[in-house]
């Protein structure tokens, strides 16, 4: 699977995922958040800015415990919780945030 954006070809999994993580820039970001019908905010960017930092250090997609915890533990308790990442990405904060930052789907999510 693929999509086009700026004249460029991203080769995409039967699930959306990109293939060639290097292909990631927040256009593409903004891109697959269409897709996923989220309208990206500063909180958004936050938790995607965050999952790429936890990808490039630890070369793993957090599962959304992982995530959730990471999270509490660098920008806050208010954010390290279920409820504030389901309200900016419903389909699942570490699924679908995973998707827009451009990352492999995390391990354990169907």
């Amino acid at each position: 699977m693929a999509f086009e954006l700026n004249g460029k070809t991203y080769e995409t999994d039967e699930e959306g995922y990109l293939i060639n993580l290097g292909d990631w820039d927040e256009d593409v970001a903004r891109f697959l958040a269409q897709q996923e019908a989220v309208a990206l905010t500063e909180n958004h960017w936050e938790v995607i800015n965050f999952l790429r930092d936890y990808y490039n250090e630890f070369q793993i997609a957090p599962a959304v415990r992982v995530l959730t915890k990471a999270i509490g533990k660098k920008l806050g308790a208010d954010k390290g919780n279920s409820q504030y990442l389901y309200e900016l990405f419903p389909y699942g904060p570490a699924k679908q945030a995973c998707k827009i930052a451009g990352l492999p789907k995390p391990t354990g999510c169907v």
